[in-house]
């Protein structure tokens, strides 16, 4: 299936969406942000695991990346709190469950092939109320790949410069106002993907938790 696939195309889903569907796994439910595929696919989706669900052991051929928003994510690896940042690169594989339960934003077959650099990182967002600077914190580079988290105040804006590639951007936690043919009101999980060439300017309206990332398309990727 194809789900806004034009990456030229600037397009959002607010968190709260109900557009849930089964996984083939039960206990398991996706909400699809983007998808080229079918269950072999590029992908970006949210994933909400019940408690003491499990999904089949898989390999990673083209990498995957996630960020756990809630509960606990553990495969053989580790076990992974919220705020858990992970990249898993091409040749990697696991067997993924959830005791708690838990709900990641996860990306698919999006890595360069030659990006071989796992990565378990921490993103804080259980302090946004202490937020009193914004700051953005780079967790991972590679080639045109700007992967960062980024902190807001209320009551302040934040500008991100316009990017050659794609810039997507997820809000771990808080509430923002962002300006795209109308003012769009954006609260926890909500993920905005924005066309090459476009700025992006959010205004928080409470202390905000942003995850933002430049997305080069590595030509693997898409099965070329």
């Amino acid at each position: 299936m194809n789900l806004r696939e034009d990456l030229d195309q600037t397009v959002f889903v607010r968190g709260d969406s109900k557009d849930w569907v089964a996984s083939p796994l039960p206990g398991v439910e996706r909400l699809m942000l983007d998808r080229v595929g079918d269950e072999v696919a590029v992908a970006t989706s949210l994933v909400r695991y019940a408690p003491q669900s499990q999904f089949d052991p898989h390999g990673h051929a083209l990498g995957e990346e996630f960020i756990v928003l809630e509960g606990v994510f553990s495969d053989e690896h580790g076990n992974f709190p919220a705020g858990s940042y992970v990249r898993n690169p091409p040749g990697t594989a696991h067997t993924p469950h959830s005791d708690p339960g838990c709900v990641i934003f996860v990306k698919l077959r999006q890595f360069d092939e030659q990006d071989l650099t796992p990565l378990v990182a921490d993103i804080p967002f259980d302090d946004a109320a202490d937020i009193t600077v914004a700051q953005e914190k780079e967790l991972y580079r590679y080639g045109d790949e700007v992967v960062s988290a980024v902190r807001v105040p209320a009551g302040e804006r934040f500008a991100f410069s316009a990017s050659y590639y794609v810039r997507e951007l997820l809000v771990l936690t808080g509430e923002l106002d962002w300006q795209q043919d109308q003012t769009h009101r954006l609260g926890p999980w909500s993920w905005i993907r924005m066309a090459p060439g476009q700025p992006l300017r959010v205004n928080a309206v409470s202390p905000c938790v942003l995850f933002s990332k430049t997305r080069p398309v590595y030509r693997a990727a898409q099965g070329d």
